[in-house]
């Protein structure tokens, strides 16, 4: 019988289950499982044992719960944390974040970590360090990314509950080809620093992949932190909020059902976005279908990609000045390179010209909020696609070898073609990074081949109450598909 991590904690207060069985029984699934799904990489199961042993109960809500971090930020001193690089591969962290920090004071026992592309710059988790993330539900299919070894944890039940990040679609997309809950909080809601407060000029946030509302409801309300060192601070939700909102009034749905790059959408993506407008539908709630994008989709991609590779230029200037030499082609995967390399011919008048942008994004979406309570969308374009999706051409792999002879405009169109097909797949999540909202996965719909399809939902930014409360009235409908191995 699945129990999850507010469960556990729960049973661990109350002496009917030890730490230290938790432990021993997640490890002892990892090391049955992970050979097949390579989510793993990185283990401190000796540490993990000696601190289940010594765990004091001081009323922590997941209380000796295990739990694996991402293997990308997250940083924890003294363990190795990669970035899905071959630069970082034996490198120990430093430090301990604020964010694992937290997670530590909540009670929970870290394993290790998880699987992850390198540097998060993909929708699907296959570095050439670590290898392919096979989804738990098919294993002939991958995880996603860039949370994907969280998600396959989970979906197989090494954990109920892993650690995530999200800089455009990496907690939702891996959610929805898993079958789990996947939320992105507003931008200032979770814990974050000391090294960065505005990961991608602040698109990234880190939370976690789960299986019940009730174990995101949970973490929210503990990971939540008003921040005023931070640029983005945000008040906090109270108990009353989360946990007793008022009784669901009447809402205004609006509905998008056009890619916002101009892709197609699969007949299933479509299918269980429309089977939830309909249930809102039916349960006397006001349903709107969106003739037209407040946003202009293609713009706001292209400004991603600007602002991605200027982050990454400064990554490596960073990056060398810890290791002391020049990074080459040679340190890092083909894609990696052109994003870098892109990067260094933006100006910083560029550079602010999109993060204004992404300021007006955010008040169109918010003009969208005044009118609609909701914005349900699809969380992808597709279910989860191949072990080894998205190759690149032989002409296109050239160009990139040789990026540094192309002109800055070149460059970036190069970057276009070089995510054209993932994005075609997956362009639904990204404007939530740039616009600051919230937004949740749900697992509702499943393919005819039984891969699982979630349906994305949004609200205006400091809305998580919302979001969750309409998951949890999903959950008691059943209306969730959740993967409960």
């Amino acid at each position: 019988m699945f129990l999850d991590a507010t469960t556990l904690g729960q049973m661990v207060i109350s002496k009917e289950i030890s730490p230290l069985e938790l432990v021993e029984e997640s490890i002892q699934k990892a090391t049955l499982l992970n050979p097949s799904l390579n989510a793993i990489v990185y283990t401190q199961y000796e540490e993990a044992i000696e601190k289940a042993k010594r765990f004091s109960l001081k009323n922590q809500p997941f209380a000796g719960v295990p739990l694996f971090l991402k293997d990308l930020g997250q940083e924890q001193k003294g363990s190795i944390c990669t970035y899905g690089s071959r630069l970082f591969k034996d490198v120990k962290s430093m430090q301990t974040d604020n964010f694992v920090k937290r997670l530590e004071n909540l009670g929970f026992i870290i394993l290790g970590r998880t699987n992850t592309p390198e540097f998060g710059f993909k929708t699907v988790s296959d570095s050439l360090l670590h290898g392919p993330v096979r989804n738990a539900v098919n294993l002939d299919r991958n995880a996603g990314g860039s949370s994907g070894g969280a998600a396959a944890v989970v979906a197989s039940g090494i954990t109920p509950i892993a650690a995530a990040s999200d800089g455009g679609g990496s907690i939702r997309i891996p959610a929805s080809h898993n079958g789990l809950i996947g939320l992105k909080p507003s931008r200032g809601r979770v814990i974050a620093g000391p090294g960065s407060y505005r990961g991608w000029n602040g698109a990234t946030v880190h939370f976690a992949l789960t299986k019940t509302v009730q174990d995101t409801r949970n973490l929210l309300f503990h990971l939540q932190e008003y921040q005023m060192e931070s640029p983005f601070p945000l008040p906090k939700l109270s108990a009353k909020e989360l946990y007793l909102p008022d009784k669901l009034k009447p809402l205004k749905v609006s509905v998008l059902l056009q890619s916002p790059v101009g892709e197609e959408v699969s007949k299933d993506s479509v299918d269980a976005v429309m089977k939830i407008a309909n249930f809102f539908e039916n349960h006397g709630h006001s349903v709107t279908l969106l003739q037209k994008d407040p946003v202009d989709g293609i713009a706001l991609q292209k400004g991603f990609y600007i602002i991605s590779a200027v982050e990454t230029a400064l990554m490596f200037q960073n990056i060398e000045r810890q290791i002391g030499r020049q990074v080459t082609r040679d340190d890092m995967e083909l894609m990696t390179w052109a994003i870098y390399r892109s990067g260094l011919d933006i100006s910083g008048m560029e550079y602010s010209k999109v993060a204004s942008s992404w300021d007006r994004y955010a008040y169109q979406m918010a003009q969208l909020h005044e009118q609609y309570d909701l914005l349900l969308l699809p969380t992808v374009a597709k279910s989860a696609p191949g072990l080894n999706p998205y190759e690149l051409s032989t002409e296109l792999t050239s160009k990139l070898m040789r990026i540094d002879e192309f002109t800055k405009d070149q460059k970036q169109q190069l970057l276009w073609e070089m995510f054209e097909e993932s994005v075609a797949d997956t362009p639904f999540t990204q404007r939530f990074n740039i616009t600051g909202q919230p937004a949740i996965s749900l697992p509702v719909h499943c393919t005819k081949e039984g891969l699982p399809i979630g349906v994305q939902l949004a609200a205006a930014k400091g809305r998580e109450d919302l979001l969750l409360q309409i998951a949890e009235w999903f959950e008691q409908e059943q209306l969730l598909q959740v993967t409960k191995q």
